[in-house]
């Protein structure tokens, strides 16, 4: 995992942090990632090995506490509890309820984070930012953040960083530029990849051939195969293998 070592500034694209980002001013969105040690439930998934978090929803602090609503899975509850009561990042938990997906089972809890972990929770809502997804993969929480200025992503990094907590920043782009959507896509390769579900290109028989398309969209077959091949890659890294320790960076 890289780690920073300073607050992040237009040279992160040559650290390598996915940086499109547009002017001084506009809300941006940050992919970043925290070592669960170092953040929240670290002991818990050190402990439990399997398990794994994803936060349903964040709501707002409680005399600056962080408190998501939060799914575990891959761990019978009893473990799981057992495990959060002596967890030093928990101030306390709440269980709401229990889903069975096949042979286990997701659990729904609220929890209420210990001081360090909401300097940090807390920052991002005092800031305005919203947190859009947060989920653990091998022993790091995954965070895709919205934050009204580039700005408030500085404030943010520094004060983590004196909270102690390591942020290694994936991506960082404009709203207004809409090239990363949610699933790291950009507009050239989801433009490819619709026109090739709407021409029924993956059905069987195909419905359209690659060159076809290609024509279509005015490149080369080549650079079209590329494209739904890049395409193909992050949709699969962004929506399926979440589990994965290392997420390249760099432009697709």
């Amino acid at each position: 995992m890289r780690t920073n070592t300073e607050t992040p500034t237009e040279s992160e694209a040559e650290a390598g942090a996915k940086t499109e980002a547009g002017s001084d001013g506009a809300a941006v969105v940050v992919e970043l990632a925290i070592p669960s040690a170092e953040f929240a439930l670290g002991w818990t998934i050190a402990a439990l090995g399997e398990v794994t978090f994803e936060a349903e929803r964040v709501v707002a602090p409680e005399d600056d506490r962080f408190a998501p609503l939060v799914w575990a899975s891959g761990v019978e509850r009893e473990a799981l509890e057992d495990a959060l009561r002596g967890d030093p990042s928990v101030a306390a938990f709440e269980y709401f309820a229990a889903i069975e997906e096949g042979t286990s089972n997701n659990y729904l809890y609220r929890v209420d984070w210990a001081e360090r972990v909401g300097v940090v929770g807390g920052l991002l809502v005092d800031e305005g930012g919203t947190i859009l997804t947060m989920r653990t993969a091998n022993e790091r929480w995954q965070l895709r953040v919205l934050l009204p200025d580039r700005d408030a992503l500085t404030r943010t990094y520094e004060i983590c960083e004196g909270a102690g907590a390591t942020i290694d920043l994936e991506r960082i782009y404009a709203v207004e530029d809409g090239r990363q959507g949610r699933f790291g896509l950009t507009d050239e390769q989801k433009e490819a990849l619709a026109l090739a579900f709407e021409a029924d290109y993956y059905g069987v028989p195909r419905g359209a051939m690659a060159k076809e398309l290609a024509d279509e969209l005015g490149i080369s077959h080549q650079a079209f195969s590329e494209r739904i091949r890049r395409g193909h890659g992050n949709l699969i890294e962004n929506a399926i293998a979440i589990d994965r320790s290392d997420r390249p960076g760099g432009s697709r």
